[in-house]
């Protein structure tokens, strides 16, 4: 059991993904399919199942046949006892027209318990999340396809409103989005496949109000599939992903550079607990919205913004080191650099928030696969490498992948069991 207060520290536990975003709805970014769990979450040039429908859709158009498949783990072991994610997929194509697809997510996160501000029991509730997708994709060349999925995502925290720290709270948010994805094959002589893929692009999730929403993770892949060796019986393929949170975020910052956090309306009237600066810029910490958001996702850790407020009083600087208030301090009151700690930013901060992902898989007579991996994430500070296998027969596929990581991390013990069926 645990209290309401902590429902977000768990789902951000829970998820160790771009822990230092805020955003909601990152379930989505939970990997589907053992196949891709073995091999460090690698797939966007792949895609060659029904799971293309989470990995990439655009893979959908080079594939033949009805297909359905499903996952069931209990997800973090690590760190709880009752978590578990689900996934089913199935793909049908139409003559003529291309293929279509679906696919369901659904993460259970428990039961919870939620009291008072005076700590009296006021019941039990579900936290749980889900999202259904329609798949579409098409050849646009004999050897490149496109492809694209719309979204519904429901996410459920509490039964009904409840009251956090004297706010009233709602306790569910349904939204929508999209996904876009593209797939090439055939480069240095049929050996290097190429994807792209952009996830969940879509309005920001609201549980209260416009202000307090949170933007959607919208994710930037790109990968490389390459088929190193090949024989009568042998296949050996080298898999790559890096991934990027198209997401432009700030903490309060001084973009004007005059001492201050805010101090200003949106229109650029003087207003003392404004949120903007004179030019209309807002400084406290927010989030662009969508459609800027994948652009200025780029530039926001070391081109956009100012001199960050790390105490938040609204002050740049008025401390010195030893956080005694003096005339021209450059420190806050907790002792945090605050003027000119922006200079020290440039594009390697860009690139320290990229995700990495590697995969080996080895197929025998396509009926049995071996798989490595190793997923690489400095900033949600995830590196643990993985391992799996798989098996083919008749119609029927069967695939297992195993998290390696620290006894006390929570993806120790991690495995995904996975289904698949051709007909």
């Amino acid at each position: 059991m645990r209290t309401y207060k902590y429902i977000n520290l768990l789902i951000g536990s829970m998820l160790l993904l771009s822990i230092a975003y805020s955003q909601s709805a990152l379930f989505l970014l939970i990997a589907p399919g053992a196949r891709a769990g073995g091999m460090g979450e690698a797939q966007v040039a792949v895609a060659n199942d029904s799971y293309a429908t989470y990995w990439n859709p655009a893979g959908l158009g080079f594939q033949e046949g009805y297909e359905l498949s499903g996952m069931h783990v209990n997800w973090l072991p690590g760190l709880v006892d009752d978590m578990y994610y689900d996934f089913i997929a199935g793909i049908a194509p139409v003559e003529n027209l291309g293929v279509f697809g679906a696919h369901i997510i659904y993460l259970n996160a428990g039961e919870q318990t939620y009291t008072d501000a005076n700590g009296v029991d006021l019941g039990t509730f579900l936290t749980y999340f889900t999202s259904g997708a329609i798949s579409y994709s098409t050849l646009i060349t004999e050897n490149s396809s496109i492809g694209f999925n719309f979204k519904i995502l429901y996410q459920h925290l509490t039964d009904s409103f409840v009251h956090v720290e004297e706010e009233k709270t709602k306790g569910t948010a349904t939204n929508f989005g999209f996904d876009v994805g593209y797939l090439s094959k055939g480069y240095f002589g049929g050996r290097l496949d190429i994807g792209a893929m952009v996830s969940n692009l879509g309005p920001k999730v609201i549980f209260n109000d416009e202000e307090q929403a949170d933007p959607m993770p919208t994710n930037l892949k790109l990968g490389i599939n390459m088929k190193v060796y090949e024989s009568s019986f042998n296949r050996l393929n080298i898999v790559y992903d890096v991934n990027k949170l198209l997401v432009g975020e700030y903490a309060a910052m001084d973009w004007d550079e005059d001492g201050f956090i805010g101090g200003y309306d949106n229109s650029g009237a003087v207003y003392e607990s404004g949120d903007y600066n004179a030019d209309g810029q807002k400084e406290i910490a927010h989030t662009d919205s969508w459609w800027k958001g994948i652009f200025t996702s780029f530039l926001d850790d070391w081109y956009l913004g100012g001199d960050r407020d790390m105490d938040g009083d609204r002050i740049i600087g008025g401390w010195n080191a030893d956080t005694v208030a003096t005339v021209g301090g450059v420190y806050g009151s907790g002792g945090d650099l605050e003027i000119g700690n922006s200079d020290g930013r440039s594009i390697t901060n860009e690139f320290s928030s990229l995700i990495h992902s590697f995969g080996l898989e080895y197929w025998y007579n396509d009926m049995f696969a071996i798989r490595a991996g190793y997923y690489y994430d400095t900033e949600g500070k995830i590196t643990t490498p993985t391992v799996g296998a798989g098996l083919r027969y008749s119609n029927y596929g069967f695939d297992f992948g195993y998290t390696v990581a620290e006894e006390t991390h929570p993806l120790n013990n991690t495995m995904r069991f996975s289904l698949l069926l051709k007909f």
